[in-house]
């Protein structure tokens, strides 16, 4: 049993890259939902065996895609039982643009780990914000709810800022201490 799981949704591989270094670095397990938006009963068991589930999907206009929400949905019956109450749980999202209103992916993923029981960690960092910071800085897009990762549309799997890829592995570890201070 991992103490905790990032389970994500990838479209164009970004995310998963994101979420591969993230857990490579600690010991989290990866759960991700396919493109139809589905778990397997094994990725199931994985989130209601873990102690700590983080939520980590691209943002498409505004939000998390379908295929997430559809994962979402599927929580309903969990929620009804307070299956996850008092689990630890954070978010990340990746986006085109600087903004490309990720705030508002983190506040929805933040609003269903509520929903759940749950007990949210912020992201905790001080934003990387004068006039020396740098684009490669850790949390260079001053967030706090959760991470931002920002990666240009045409940039491939492997040119996602190492900054925004350290900021995530910064918040999963801090996650993970969490978890481990809660027991």
């Amino acid at each position: 049993m991992s103490k905790l799981v990032i389970v994500f949704f990838s479209g164009y591989g970004h995310t998963r890259k994101i979420a591969e270094a993230a857990a490579a670095d600690t010991d989290a397990l990866l759960v991700e939902i396919d493109a139809n938006g589905d778990l397997n009963d094994d990725q199931w068991q994985q989130l209601h065996t873990a102690k700590g589930i983080i939520f980590a999907a691209p943002t498409y206009m505004g939000n998390v895609p379908w295929q997430f929400k559809k994962f979402a949905d599927a929580t309903s019956a969990l929620w009804a039982q307070r299956a996850w109450q008092d689990k630890v749980f954070g978010g990340f999202t990746n986006s085109a643009s600087f903004n490309g209103d990720k705030q508002v992916t983190l506040i929805w993923m933040q609003t269903l780990a509520a929903q759940h029981g749950g007990i949210w960690v912020s992201l905790g960092l001080l934003p990387a914000n004068t006039k020396n910071a740098q684009r490669n800085d850790v949390n260079t897009l001053g967030g706090s709810v959760g991470a931002l990762v920002q990666t240009p549309a045409d940039a491939s799997v492997d040119e996602i800022p190492h900054g925004d890829i350290e900021t995530v592995k910064i918040y999963v570890a801090r996650i993970s201490d969490i978890i481990n201070k809660l027991g």
